[in-house]
């Protein structure tokens, strides 16, 4: 199909097989149709066509763009080329904490719907606070080992007693998910005011009192949001929690 000479065009090299579709491709493809580019969309369909054209142009990936005759490059290079945020591997970001809390806070309304008919009570906001505990137990459940390394950068206790980065994450599942039930608040609130109490602690003295530049294991190991106040958030929440559990429950 001939390209529209009045409009911005760009060329673009994508890998099409039978046994694999390019994500990166597709996405450059939306990118620079959103940009109000018409594109010249050649398909590499082998394993032989992606080989001759990497080593024509002198390239190591796929895909790859011109605009023009200027090579753009790939996703990223053309997304930096649009003026887009580029993702790095060391760019901090506090994207993966706030999505649990926001998400965490739409249960809450949604479960205080379907319980009470209104999205607002006190139970909204015990079970925003335990959902979220129980939703950042989770991630740190997908894999414990990783955590576990980088909660050993900062936490007291895990420094003196390493198995303890281990237990953390099924510890504060569990007293999230009791505290959403509103069951056994002798086994979940001590534990949220335990953990919540060394976490406290220790993230304020390694971010306010040694000022050392980390990443939090909040959201799981290998994660890029900074180590700061909303690590703080997260262990005051369980803390606020583990008192409150149980004067609610000497007052009913």
């Amino acid at each position: 199909m001939p390209l529209d000479d009045t409009k911005k065009t760009a060329t673009l090299y994508r890998m099409v097989m039978p046994d694999h579709l390019c994500p990166f491709g597709l996405k450059t493809k939306a990118l620079l149709e959103r940009e109000g580019y018409e594109v010249d969309d050649h398909w590499l369909e082998t394993k032989d066509e992606k080989d001759g054209f990497m080593e024509k142009h002198g390239v190591k990936t796929t895909p790859q763009v011109w605009i023009a005759d200027d090579r753009i490059g790939g996703y990223e290079e053309v997304r930096a080329h649009f003026g887009k945020r580029v993702k790095g591997g060391d760019e901090t970001t506090y994207q993966p904490v706030l999505a649990i809390f926001a998400v965490g806070a739409l249960m809450a309304l949604a479960v205080s719907w379907a319980a009470f008919g209104t999205v607002f009570t006190i139970r909204t906001i015990e079970w925003f606070l335990a959902i979220s505990m129980t939703l950042l137990g989770l991630q740190k459940l997908q894999d414990v080992e990783s955590f576990s390394t980088m909660f050993l950068n900062y936490d007291l206790l895990a420094q003196r007693w390493v198995r303890y980065g281990k237990i953390y994450p099924f510890a504060e599942t569990l007293a999230g998910v009791l505290m959403i039930a509103g069951a056994l608040v002798w086994i979940s609130a001590p534990i949220a005011l335990f953990i919540g109490t060394v976490g406290a602690i220790s993230v304020f003295k390694a971010v306010y009192i040694d000022k050392r530049e980390l990443k939090c294991a909040c959201v799981g190991g290998g994660s890029n949001v900074p180590l700061g106040f909303i690590s703080l958030t997260e262990n005051l929440m369980m803390i606020l929690m583990g008192l409150w559990m149980p004067a609610k429950a000497l007052l009913m």
